[in-house]
């Protein structure tokens, strides 16, 4: 069948059939364990997004402190609680550099983000606390309360200004029901901050 000379041994053939059933299990397992990731792909999930902006040209650092209805409270000194999460922490110039390639870039925006990740049915309290002043003047922070989920809706927006170093002011105070309507907004006082004089 196959000429002279040429002798076949099934062992041979076992062997070769069986290391290549192995190779392919290997690669399989291979792909299975080390899927091939997705890089730039951001799933991002927020029922709400807290924001505090305060003028660019200032050095200033001013904190978003926000509190659940269970009492939990986000902030530079706790960036995770609960469902809310501190996504930005500015601290005036401080953060604002980054180096790429060798060359400094400056994002000049001054602004604290506070997502809530999902809602807890209850009153939310949103704080602003005037960190550190390098201008040692006044310094005026526009808050807003954004509704991301299902469709993006301004909540709540309003400017406050800071008169100095330590002062700590609730913005807004709100409740969210349990159908995620946003109710009974106030501006009823409440110390957020360990700092209280």
């Amino acid at each position: 069948m196959f000429g002279r000379g040429y002798v076949t041994d099934p062992f041979t053939d076992l062997l070769f059939n069986a290391l290549l059933g192995f190779t392919l299990l290997f690669l399989v397992a291979v792909l299975l364990v080390n899927p091939v990731a997705r890089q730039g792909v951001l799933d991002p999930k927020a029922e709400f997004i807290i924001s505090a902006t305060w003028p660019e040209d200032r050095a200033d650092d001013v904190d978003l402190w926000v509190e659940d209805p269970h009492g939990e409270v986000v902030s530079y000194l706790r960036r995770d609680a609960g469902w809310m999460h501190l996504d930005r922490d500015d601290r005036g110039e401080l953060n604002d550099t980054v180096e790429i390639d060798g060359e400094t870039k400056i994002y000049p925006i001054n602004q604290e983000i506070v997502t809530l990740r999902g809602t807890i049915t209850g009153e939310y309290v949103v704080n602003l606390y005037y960190y550190e002043s390098v201008s040692s003047e006044p310094v005026p922070v526009t808050v807003k309360v954004e509704r991301v989920n299902p469709q993006f809706e301004l909540t709540f927006v309003d400017q406050v200004v800071l008169q100095g170093v330590d002062d700590e002011r609730t913005v807004v105070r709100f409740t969210i029901t349990s159908g995620r309507d946003v109710t009974r907004v106030n501006r009823v006082p409440k110390t957020l901050t360990p700092y209280a004089l």
